[in-house]
């Protein structure tokens, strides 16, 4: 069990000190993995972004995902559910996800780096399906990066195995077989409001933009 995002964070910047001196693109899954964001691009000497993608809730439990979709509209859903889903409500739930991209897209200025030939790590804090991160995975894919990193603190193997199909890399601390909800893993997993994600991208911005020349 992790103390908190922060420590969490730490530990997987150690794991991944070998890819400082490469400037990685970090880039943070909104709003829980952005203070852990934060942490891995300084670390790792690496530039930090978001990656705007958001699950498709379940009919009756919108907790638990049935897919994701991203930024570009394209749309992981996943295989166990997917003979199942009623489109009508797959495309209303697409669409009130899509809504709040744009709107998080607008309110955070996110400084949308291109991945194209870098090396990129998408960071979460944990994940249970892994239907969220594919679609971050495939989105990313499709833009060309060099190489595809995943890090994340806690995951059940079969979401872990599914990830493992997605990208070049996957580093995961926790791969506990009794998984209930990433929360479960972390001492403190009090909610990242879209304020605190602000005000950290507009820190690192300050931060590296007087660290720029010129």
């Amino acid at each position: 069990m992790f103390k908190d995002r922060d420590q969490a964070a730490t530990e997987l910047a150690a794991r991944l000190a070998h890819l400082r001196g490469q400037r990685p693109l970090i880039l943070a899954v909104p709003r829980g993995a952005v203070p852990m964001g934060v942490i891995l691009a300084t670390a790792l000497e690496g530039d930090l972004d978001l990656i705007l993608v958001r699950k498709l809730g379940a009919p009756g439990n919108p907790e638990y995902a049935i897919g994701a979709v991203d930024e570009a509209g394209h749309v992981y859903v996943n295989p166990d559910v997917a003979a199942d889903l009623d489109a009508q409500y797959l495309a209303k739930e697409t669409a009130r996800q899509q809504a709040v991209i744009r709107r998080r897209r607008a309110q955070y200025g996110a400084l949308q780096v291109d991945p194209a030939g870098r090396l990129v790590v998408v960071v979460d804090d944990g994940v249970a399906t892994g239907a969220t991160l594919i679609a971050a995975l495939d989105a990313l894919r499709a833009r060309r990066p060099a190489r595809l990193v995943v890090a994340v603190g806690v995951a059940p193997p079969d979401a872990l195995s599914r990830l493992r199909a997605h990208a070049d890399q996957v580093v995961c601390l926790l791969t506990p077989v009794d998984f209930g909800a990433v929360g479960q893993f972390y001492r403190d997993f009090g909610p990242v409001s879209d304020a605190e994600v602000t005000a950290l991208l507009s820190a690192w911005r300050e931060r590296h933009s007087a660290a720029s020349p010129g």
